[in-house]
């Protein structure tokens, strides 16, 4: 079976780079994936498949019955983009202005597409039901585009008993793909919290509340939580991305706005941090005189790859890549990821495919979210083999 797939990769590997460079050239944000979701929508129905548009907003799901009974697989690509103005100087480069594919969800796509033709090819020796599920607003955290794509069903009818996602990682060299059991990526919350003073001449600070020093001191307070109340052999991490307040350089402002984000692996610690966050803002500010109010919104879990599936996910790896190319990641990487709302209802196992040219120095190669990002082309055919073989794999065990 793994020479015909790997025949089957190269006979369709123009066709899903295609798609690739078309996606990227037109991308669309979170909930907005309208052209690329008809796109994904018109080539599922050229492969025959059942069809389901609209799910969870711009969703997209494709249905391939095998010939014979087994286990539902469930495969899932994001499709939505960032709103950063591309600089990578490719001919597909985005022509939509100030919005770029710099998260690879395009690649995603078109891998997933590649991989329904090859299945598609296969159906006669398909043993249960494949989703090729391609979801909206990845990017839109804490929300995210997992939860409503789950509330219209698309893990029932039939029920899905195993996931597989996939994300080019620029930190690792393509031809390589790793995976690890357990935690893949951390939960990723929202944080936002208003610092009250009051407005003053800046010349006259003792007849004001300072929101502005407020703010500072309410911001190294945060830290103290990362060192003092989270165990040293935990992980999490809290930063302040804006922060926003004064409207002129001689008026102490009245009210300082801070915008921020939260990341914990461990379920106790995610659960106690919108406590100690409360209790630092508000007892920092209140010693100055001023007032925190805090707002602290959970958003994507942790993602949490099943043992016995990564077991099976470095079977396939191995026949790919062989032993070198199997990378078992040591450390969970911080970055939410919205697959983790499927991890939690169903046993999945999400792996990461290499996309550092080999010629590049990867420290240096232009990291996820940056405006000159870009996966290696080379690196698309190990995703697109991945997900077919890891089905078929996965296809051998027993339905949940």
């Amino acid at each position: 079976m793994i020479e015909q797939v790997l025949s089957l990769e190269e006979r369709f590997r123009s066709t899903y780079l295609s798609y690739w460079k078309d996606i990227h050239t037109y991308p669309e944000l979170s909930d907005q994936e309208i052209r690329t979701a008809e796109k994904v929508a018109t080539v599922l129905r050229s492969l025959g498949l059942e069809v389901l548009t609209g799910v969870g907003t711009t969703g997209v799901v494709g249905l391939l019955r095998g010939s014979q009974n087994g286990p539902t697989i469930g495969l899932r690509a994001d499709m939505d983009a960032l709103s950063i103005e591309e600089k990578t100087g490719v001919p597909f480069a985005s022509k939509n202005p100030g919005i770029m594919h710099a998260c690879g969800h395009d690649s995603h796509t078109a891998m997933l597409l590649g991989a329904a033709h090859i299945l598609s090819e296969l159906k006669g020796s398909i043993k249960g039901v494949i989703k090729f599920i391609f979801q909206p607003a990845e990017e839109n955290s804490p929300t995210g585009g997992a939860p409503g794509m789950i509330r219209d069903g698309v893990l029932e009818n039939p029920a899905i008993d195993y996931m597989i996602g996939i994300h080019v990682w620029p930190t690792l060299k393509t031809g390589t793909i790793g995976v690890r059991e357990g935690a893949m990526s951390a939960a990723s919350d929202r944080l936002h919290i208003t610092i009250k003073g009051r407005s003053a001449h800046a010349s006259t600070p003792q007849r004001g509340i300072d929101a502005i020093v407020a703010s500072a001191q309410v911001i190294n307070a945060l830290q103290s939580i990362i060192s003092r109340n989270v165990s040293p052999l935990d992980q999490a991490v809290i930063t302040i991305g804006t922060i926003q307040g004064g409207s002129r350089y001689n008026i102490i402002p009245e009210e300082v706005f801070l915008d921020g984000t939260v990341r914990t692996f461990d379920p106790g610690t995610r659960g106690k941090m919108p406590e100690w966050i409360t209790r630092a803002a508000k007892g920092t500010a209140e010693a100055l005189g001023a007032e925190a109010i805090v707002d602290y919104k959970f958003g994507y879990p942790s993602l949490m790859n099943n043992v016995e599936l990564v077991n099976k996910a470095k079977e396939v790896i191995r026949e790919i890549v062989g032993k070198r190319g199997l990378i078992d990641i040591k450390m969970p990487d911080l970055g939410g990821e919205d697959f983790a709302f499927f991890s939690e209802k169903v046993p999945a196992v999400f792996a990461w495919i290499g996309c550092c040219p080999r010629e590049e120095a990867c420290e240096k190669y232009p990291m996820l979210h940056n405006n000159r990002f870009i996966p290696d082309e080379s690196a698309l055919p190990y995703g697109v083999k991945y997900l077919v073989l890891s089905t078929l794999k996965l296809m051998e065990m027993e339905k949940r």
